[in-house]
């Protein structure tokens, strides 16, 4: 249950605190004072889409906290331990920020957390029902998300396995969709594999090759240039044809020094190094030797050349900016050639599974239905109880099952073959008719507050919120709606936004929400828990739908008020 709300800047909402007691407690007041704000700040905490246009005028950022107490509540326990999350003592905090740029933070203990656990969280701790239901009531589509929520462990569970059992067949349906597609385009793209695959191995790309050839084609360009240089360079070393050369000179000076080495240490060290230098300069003359015979041009060599890098661009336009990229798409068409050639035996397989998982899919699917057409009736029974108790003992309620049409069957869906529409006829004589068609709005108000009455049987969340869930009704039907909500506040913590009297004559504890204007000429809503003289004075405006109302509005009120104790007790 929630134990305290905190809300700051939420439209007409600067600061407000609310602290919730269990039982029933209502919350009124005059239309547009506010009653919605609570509500959608509630929302909040829960997860729900976050409306930019709930930040008060002026204000950057908005926020909400909670302190929910979920002792005994298994479901919230554990996807607090999944989470890791530990509960301060038999309560937790939630708190969530909204801002005008679009930013969602989320707090669960002080811990930050994604929007969707605060939205998993959020449906284990409250169930918010408001008018906006009434439309998914009318939506046929919808009935059976009704009648499934009043069903037991046992009917849930298979509710699961039929789910699980769907979603295995559509993945196969989807993979076997797709082999039959590639089967019959299999022979126009293997031989599409073969010309590209052709055309890669007669290429024989080499990683690196590219850089190679770039920088073969740029010594190429210039081989008479380097060439040149390389010979003037070895000629200087070497003899040359009309003087001696570099190195025998120096043979010359290292013979010469090789004789006054006996004449001291200086001397000997000087043809040491004299000697070092001309076999390093030897050598350097050979390298320059062989490098100028390697830069010989061989006949078109440089057109070879340009030729192995026009057919590298070419296909790496084709298939990639580089050869490395080449040669991944090589690989994934010859793993695709190989699955193609054994696309037979692949489809024959998947043909097998996408069978199987078809059967095992109707079985459980099967199975689910006789469990559901059990519960409808189950259902129906028990609808009618509830309804008799709001005042429509003569209405007739059928959760209709319809076949499908031909033999053959439908797609698989997670919630099995089903299709079920609720029908009524409010009236003796008259024929079922679907509810779209011939219910009132408190007829629907009535219908969905029956069935939130057989849901909280099996709803984990601790806490029920009607949002003006009786609109449309009034009188003697108003009265059987109270005494409905007292009935589920024995189980569960109910919070009631209402204009009836007779609604909050009923409740534990009634919040006032009211508007004013502050020192800053600015609306601002307040909530304030009324005490027994207030009460009185809150519920006989009600009655006479003004302030200051008359004593026999006040009068009348103290009996609702005494009247709603004396039931209770």
């Amino acid at each position: 249950m929630i134990q305290s709300l905190r809300i700051r800047n939420i439209v007409l909402i600067e600061h407000l605190s609310i602290d919730f007691h269990s039982g029933m407690q209502v919350l009124s007041g005059e239309t547009g004072a506010g009653k919605s704000i609570v509500v959608d700040a509630v929302n909040l905490i829960l997860g729900n889409r976050a409306d930019r246009g709930l930040i008060r005028s002026g204000c950057e950022k908005a926020s909400v906290e909670a302190v929910f107490s979920v002792a005994g509540n298994r479901e919230a326990q554990a996807i607090l331990d999944r989470e890791g999350i530990e509960a301060e003592g038999e309560t937790i905090s939630i708190w969530r920020e909204i801002t005008a740029s679009g930013r969602n933070l989320c707090r669960i203990c002080g811990i930050i957390v994604p929007l969707g656990l605060l939205k998993e969280l959020g449906g284990q701790l409250m169930d918010i029902h408001g008018q906006h239901e009434h439309q998914f009531l009318m939506n046929p589509e919808m009935h059976m998300r009704f009648l499934d929520r009043t069903g037991d462990a046992s009917y849930l569970a298979q509710m699961e396995k039929t789910a699980a059992a769907c979603e295995s067949f559509l993945a196969i349906h989807r993979q076997y969709a797709r082999l039959r597609r590639e089967s019959e385009q299999k022979q126009r793209r293997m031989e599409e594999l073969t010309r590209n695959l052709q055309e890669l191995h007669e290429a024989d790309l080499k990683e690196g090759e590219e850089e190679t050839l770039k920088a073969e084609q740029v010594r190429l360009m210039n081989a008479e240039r380097i060439s040149g240089s390389l010979r003037i360079a070895r000629d200087s070393l070497m003899t040359g044809e009309t003087e001696p050369g570099c190195l025998e000179k120096m043979k010359r000076a290292v013979d010469a020094l090789d004789r006054l080495n006996a004449f001291g240490e200086d001397l000997k060290q000087l043809h040491d190094r004299c000697e070092s230098l001309y076999y390093e300069t030897e050598e350097i003359a050979f390298e320059l030797s062989g490098l100028l015979e390697k830069n010989g041009l061989e006949p078109g060599q440089l057109e070879k050349t340009e030729e192995r890098l026009e057919i590298i661009r070419k296909l790496e336009r084709k298939y990639g900016p580089e050869i490395s990229d080449v040669l991944k798409e090589k690989t994934r068409m010859e793993e695709e050639y190989q699955h193609l050639c054994a696309l037979e035996d692949t489809l024959e397989e998947t043909a097998r599974r996408h069978k199987q998982l078809l059967g095992e899919y109707r079985q459980e699917s099967r199975i689910l239905s006789e469990m559901r057409r059990e519960l409808a009736k189950t259902f129906e029974m028990r609808m009618h109880e509830e309804l008799k108790e709001l005042g429509m003992e003569k209405t007739v309620f059928r959760a209709a099952f319809s076949e499908p049409d031909g033999e053959k069957k439908p797609m698989p869906r997670p919630v099995g073959d089903d299709r079920m529409e609720f029908l009524i006829s409010p009236n003796p004589g008259e024929a079922l008719k679907p509810l779209a068609r011939i219910a009132s709005g408190g007829e629907l108000s009535r219908l969905m507050l029956a069935m939130k009455t057989l849901e909280t049987e099996n709803s984990g969340a601790d806490c029920m919120v009607f949002d003006e869930i009786d609109t449309g009704i009034s009188g003697r039907m108003a009265q059987a709606v109270s005494e409905k909500m007292i009935a589920i506040s024995r189980k569960k913590q109910v919070i009631c936004v209402t204009h009836l009297p007779q609604i909050a004559a009923a409740a534990d504890h009634q919040f006032l929400v009211s508007k004013r204007v502050n020192g800053e000429n600015r609306t601002e809503t307040t909530v304030e828990e009324l005490d027994r003289s207030g009460r009185i004075s809150e519920v006989a405006r009600m009655i006479s739908g003004a302030e200051g109302s008359g004593r026999e509005a006040e009068a009348y009120a103290r009996i609702m008020l005494d009247a709603a104790e004396q039931m209770k007790r």
